[in-house]
C-alpha cells in the first residue's frame, strides 16, 4: 500500500509539474521536502535574488505570498506584518543556513553577480563553495556537484545545536518523519526525499526560527491525519489544529524541541 501511495504521489506531480517541479517522491512515511518560508522585508528584492540564482517565479493567486520554485524546494516569500517585522537573520537560530548545489560554483557566481545577486566567497579560499546572503540575513550556502544536470537544485537544511543534542535531533527526525540517518562530510545528518538535514555543533546557544527571516520549513505529507497521530504517539503535539482548505488540502504546524518551526502540508494540488 505504501508503495502504491508513493507511486500515485509521483504520478500526480509529474502530470501537473513544470520542468522545475519541486517535490521528490515521498518516503515510506509519506514525507518529502516542501518549502522554505521567509519573512521578507521587500518581496520584490528577494524574489529578484532567487530568480537570479535560477529559480522560477510563480504568479500568486492573491494575498501576500509569492513563490520561487527550485528543483527540490519552493521558496515562499511572505511580507510580515508591519508591526512585527522579522527579528533577525538565520545565523544564530537553530537553522543557521540552507544549501543549494550547482554544477560549477565559479560559473554560477559570475552569472549571479552580473544580475545583482549578493554573493560572498567560500571559506578559506574554497572555489567549490560560495554564500548568498539576502538583505534580510538569510544565509544560503552554494556547493558544487560537477555531475549535476540541473543548473541549481536544493540540497540541505543546516541545523546548529549543542553537541550532545546532535544524536537526539537526528533520532527525532528519523522517528517522526522517516528520515534516514546519514553523514554529510564530517557532520551527522538525516536524509528525507528532496533534502539532507545536516546537524552541527554550536558553540553558543541558538534561538527558535519563529519570527526570523527563515520562519519555518515545510514538509509535504501524503496523509496529514496519520502524521498527526504518529507525532502524538511520539509525544509531539500540534501547534494548531489541522485546517482543511476549500480544495481539500490540509495543513498544520509543529515545532521540534530545539525550536525549528515546521509546517506540514497534505496537498491535493502542486504548489
Amino acid at each position: 500500500m505504501k508503495a502504491v501511495i508513493a507511486a500515485l504521489w509521483l504520478a500526480s506531480n509529474l502530470a501537473a509539474a513544470t520542468a522545475f517541479a519541486q517535490a521528490a517522491p515521498p518516503n515510506e512515511l509519506g514525507v518529502t521536502m516542501g518549502h522554505l518560508h521567509l519573512n521578507s522585508a521587500d518581496i520584490e528584492v528577494n524574489k529578484k535574488i532567487f530568480v537570479g540564482m535560477g529559480g522560477t517565479a510563480v504568479a500568486p493567486e492573491g494575498g501576500r505570498l509569492q513563490y520561487v520554485r527550485f528543483p527540490g524546494v519552493i521558496v515562499i516569500l511572505n511580507l510580515p506584518n508591519a508591526t512585527a517585522p522579522a527579528t533577525g537573520g538565520s545565523e544564530g537560530t537553530v537553522i543557521n543556513h540552507v544549501g543549494f548545489l550547482v554544477p560549477n560554483v565559479q560559473d554560477a557566481v559570475a552569472r549571479w553577480k552580473a544580475v545583482g545577486v549578493p554573493v560572498l566567497p567560500g571559506r578559506n579560499g574554497r572555489l567549490d563553495q560560495a554564500y548568498v546572503v539576502t538583505p534580510d540575513g538569510l544565509r544560503v550556502e552554494i556547493l558544487e556537484d560537477k555531475s549535476q544536470v540541473e543548473p541549481i537544485k536544493f540540497q540541505h537544511v543546516h541545523f546548529f545545536v549543542e553537541a550532545d543534542a546532535i544524536p537526539q535531533i537526528q533520532a527525532w527526525y528519523a522517528k517522526n518523519f522517516g528520515a534516514k540517518p546519514s553523514m554529510r562530510g564530517t557532520n551527522q545528518s538525516d536524509d528525507i526525499p528532496g533534502a539532507n538535514l545536516t546537524f552541527s555543533k554550536s558553540d553558543t546557544p541558538t534561538v527558535p526560527t519563529k519570527g526570523r527571516v527563515l520562519d519555518h520549513i515545510g514538509l509535504d505529507v501524503t496523509d496529514l491525519d496519520a502524521t498527526a497521530k504518529r507525532l502524538a504517539v511520539n509525544g509531539t503535539t500540534l501547534d494548531r489544529e489541522i485546517v482543511t482548505q476549500p480544495n481539500g488540502s490540509k495543513l498544520t504546524f509543529v515545532h521540534d524541541q530545539w525550536g525549528t518551526g515546521i509546517e506540514l502540508n497534505e496537498r491535493h494540488q502542486p504548489m
